[in-house]
C-alpha cells in the first residue's frame, strides 16, 4: 500500500494547459482570474473579463464585456474594448465592437471591427496600469456604473466626475473613475 504525501500536491500549482475553463452559459458581472488559465467562453457573458493566460471568444459566444488579457482570440461577437497585453487574434467569424490595444494583432478575413486599434511597440508591452487605464464612452461608463447616460453627462458637466473633452466627446479613464468610487465620491 502506498501513501501519498497531499501537502506536496496541494501546493503544486497545474500548468496552464491542465487548467482549461470552458463556459458555454449565460453569465453576468465581472470575472477576473489572477493565476493564468486556458479561458473558452461559448455562451453569453455581460460585464467586465479580467483573464490572465488565453482567453477564446467562441463561434457562438456573445460577449458585452470590456476584456483585459495576455493572449485572446475572438471568433464571436464582443460588444466592449479589448486591451491583450501580448496578442490579440481575430477569426473570420469575429464581430467586435469596440476599441483595441495590444502590442500584436492578427485579423482574418472577414472579421469585422469597429471601433479604434492602438498598437504599442511590442518592446513596450501593454502593462496592467495601462490595461486599468481604458478611456470609456459616456455610453460605456454609465453601462459600467450602472446608471444611465444624462446621469454621466451631468456629472461631467458640472465636474463631479474625472472626465475630459475630446472634441464634442466626454471621455474617462478607468482607472481614475476607479479611483474616484473607491474614495466614495459617487453618489
Amino acid at each position: 500500500m502506498a501513501f501519498r504525501n497531499k501537502k506536496k500536491e496541494e501546493s503544486t500549482p497545474l500548468p496552464v494547459q491542465d487548467k482549461v475553463l470552458d463556459v458555454d452559459a449565460s453569465m453576468q458581472g465581472t470575472l477576473t482570474f489572477r493565476d493564468p488559465v486556458n479561458l473558452r467562453i461559448n455562451g453569453k457573458f455581460e460585464g467586465n473579463l479580467d483573464t490572465k493566460g488565453n482567453l477564446t471568444v467562441g463561434e457562438n459566444a456573445q460577449i458585452q464585456a470590456d476584456i483585459m488579457g495576455e493572449n485572446i482570440v475572438i471568433a464571436g461577437r464582443v460588444n466592449g474594448n479589448v486591451v491583450a497585453s501580448s496578442s490579440l487574434s481575430l477569426s473570420r467569424t469575429a464581430h467586435l465592437v469596440g476599441n483595441i490595444r495590444t502590442p500584436s494583432l492578427s485579423v482574418t478575413s472577414g472579421a469585422i471591427i469597429q471601433g479604434k486599434c492602438d498598437m504599442p511597440a511590442k518592446e513596450a508591452k501593454v502593462s496592467r496600469a495601462t490595461m486599468q487605464s481604458t478611456l470609456l464612452s459616456v455610453e460605456e461608463l454609465a453601462k459600467y456604473l450602472e446608471v444611465d447616460d444624462s446621469s454621466i453627462l451631468d456629472w461631467a458637466k458640472s465636474g463631479r466626475i474625472p472626465a475630459r473633452k475630446d472634441g464634442s466627446d466626454w471621455k474617462f479613464e478607468r482607472n481614475k473613475i476607479d479611483s474616484w468610487i473607491a474614495s466614495e465620491k459617487i453618489k
